[in-house]
């Protein structure tokens, strides 16, 4: 007891001790005043008795982060305990993207999940099971008075990340052959993988869907967006999300979370981007494009959006800026998109007698028509489009918004050369494809 705090002892043996009482309670609620039970429950639930019980049923159980029971309850093999914040960094979405900041999953006997749950409690941030692997002096004083009896479970309690038994995948596992050399016929220019589960990105996945659909911060902002008010909170939304249930009516059978989830796995819609044809007409009887631009859905839900943004009068700071930049750059991407729908018209139709369009917007959305009439008459081609019709953007834009609030030159310039970067990026594009 030399190092150890006394405070933080008398904590833990108080987290230890509240714990205990609670499964005791909950047990012999069940039971009549005069079973005989009641005293053997009684006798369990002594700290030594209950930790030394726990400590050997410990091994029982594993936590993993990449588990194989949701691949196939009846597969037998190799659950993993891979930390995601040691995982090398990808450009894809996957376990990595976790970091420190996880919830690992526990497999095996669900009889003895009421040890995990136990290694669950936190003291000052910390698990008992961060705590045990650290050999933490204050818990051991907290489990025993003997030292080496509280080593001895520590040491137990710690072993629940570790692997139990050899690798070995299972005939009711998953398993796939991925190419590794040139020669197909060339076993050794295989390796055999056997995909996983990942747990604990999937709770992940499962916590944020339901925060974002459900708590009451999430309703306030779907609300304010009903009243179109402004909401610091954005509005997220999964369509054609599915639910993939797990184990059935006993779903702690898959794992510690998968019963939390209440056997529930979110499967997002993973489909390609559904083409919704329309009868794309040329532009005439008009001399401008903006009014067709203006009643595109996104574009309005954008333009509302910024306007409500600016209109509660957010602080001036990095953020703001970029929430800012975000919109615009969405509203820039509607305005390519608007002019790539109109593209595969015959070329030459902005050159009919019913168009009225300004000759920059003309060579903007119908360039081959316009060029091919200019070379026809001997007319040297416009190099000053893309700046043109930057500048007719910002002017629409700046109207968009300037009622009520004040939008002038600055702004002016900002949407414009935004715009201006976003063409040349999509001419360096084309040209790359060429």
């Amino acid at each position: 007891m030399g190092n150890t705090d006394l405070q933080r002892v008398t904590e833990l043996r108080a987290l230890i001790a509240g714990f205990l009482k609670k499964r005791l309670d909950d047990k012999l609620d069940k039971l009549k005043d005069y079973d005989p039970k009641r005293a053997e429950l009684h006798e369990q639930f002594i700290p030594a008795n209950w930790l030394g019980d726990a400590a050997r049923r410990v091994s029982q159980i594993q936590a993993v982060t990449h588990s194989l029971k949701p691949i196939h309850p009846d597969a037998k093999g190799t659950n993993l305990y891979s930390s995601p914040d040691v995982q090398p960094v990808l450009t894809v979405v996957g376990s990595h993207c976790l970091g420190s900041e996880f919830t690992s999953d526990v497999v095996g006997n669900a009889a003895a999940l009421d040890v995990y749950k136990f290694l669950k409690l936190e003291h000052e941030g910390r698990s008992l099971l961060a705590l045990s692997l650290a050999r933490d002096a204050d818990l051991s004083a907290a489990l025993s008075s003997d030292a080496a009896q509280a080593q001895a479970w520590m040491a137990a309690f710690g072993s629940l990340p570790e692997r139990q038994g050899r690798v070995a995948s299972h005939t009711l596992a998953k398993q796939l052959y991925w190419p590794v050399g040139g020669d197909p016929h060339d076993d050794s220019d295989f390796h055999l993988l056997a995909p996983l589960y990942a747990s604990s990105l999937a709770h992940r996945v499962y916590q944020t869907v339901q925060d974002d659909r459900f708590s009451e911060e999430a309703i306030a902002a779907r609300q304010a967006k009903k009243e179109d008010k402004y909401s610091p909170r954005p509005v997220r939304e999964y369509p054609d999300l599915a639910i993939q249930k797990l184990g059935g009516t006993k779903p702690q059978n898959i794992s510690q979370l998968n019963s939390e989830r209440r056997g529930n796995n979110l499967l997002l819609a993973s489909l390609p981007p559904m083409w919704r044809s329309m009868d794309v007409k040329p532009l005439l009887g008009t001399d401008s494009m903006f009014p067709r631009f203006n009643r595109r859905p996104e574009v309005r839900r954008m333009v509302k959006a910024l306007l409500a943004f600016l209109k509660s009068d957010p602080t001036r700071n990095l953020e703001t800026r970029r929430r800012r930049a975000e919109w615009v750059d969405g509203i820039i991407d509607e305005f390519l998109q608007f002019r790539a729908e109109l593209r595969p018209l015959s070329p030459g139709w902005s050159q009919a007698t019913e168009c009225h369009l300004s000759n920059p917007i003309k060579h903007w959305l119908d360039p081959k028509g316009v060029e091919r009439a200019l070379a026809s008459a001997g007319l040297p081609l416009p190099t000053d489009t893309a700046e043109r019709v930057s500048a007719l953007f910002a002017n629409w834009l700046n109207a968009q918004l300037r009622d009520p609030l004040p939008m002038g030159d600055p702004e002016f310039l900002e949407w414009r050369n935004r715009m201006q970067e976003q063409i040349k990026a999509e001419e360096r594009e084309g040209r790359h494809d060429d």
